[in-house]
């Protein structure tokens, strides 16, 4: 099972599991590297050495969530968000763009874009901060406003992400 040998939790975040931590995590995975876990809904970032720093995050709903390997393409600073057609088919009424620093915005402080079309490792708005540790969003990975910008700061951009069921 790709080295998560040192993996298990439950899937929902509780009040007490609502920030990073510290944990071991399984050496196979360079440092550097991101990997989500859906049924645990976190998000590891392999330090390389046994550990790793555990996020909580929400995932992809029902049909939307992905599997498999991509890499980080950008990383951006409060962007503007563009709804992609899968969400303007959801709700017409979004507007065609949501400026950054908007509180309507869901990409929230900082977004990691990956290789991956659409799809975006970010923050949230106040409003949506309740979605993480569920199967809330259309394929994106949400994180609490805080967390985002830590794992911002620890990324690289070409770091490899790999998404678990």
């Amino acid at each position: 099972m790709l080295g998560l040998s040192l993996l298990a939790g439950a899937a929902a975040v509780t009040p007490a599991e609502a920030a990073r931590r510290l944990v071991a995590f399984s050496p196979s995975y360079p440092a550097g590297t991101i990997v989500i876990v859906q049924r645990q809904r976190k998000l590891y970032f392999s330090l390389g050495d046994g550990r790793a720093i555990r996020y909580p995050v929400a995932i992809g709903k029902a049909g939307k969530a992905w599997s498999g390997w991509t890499r980080v393409e950008g990383k951006y600073v409060r962007p503007a968000w563009s709804p992609p057609a899968a969400v303007k088919r959801w709700n017409p009424r979004i507007p065609d763009v949501i400026a950054g620093g908007s509180p309507r915005n869901p990409m929230g402080e900082r977004a990691i874009t990956l290789t991956r079309s659409e799809i975006a490792i970010h923050g949230t708005t106040r409003s949506m901060r309740k979605s993480i540790g569920h199967a809330a969003s259309f394929g994106c990975i949400r994180m609490y406003n805080e967390d985002v910008i830590d794992l911002y700061n620890r990324v690289q951009v070409g770091a490899q992400v790999v998404s678990l069921p």
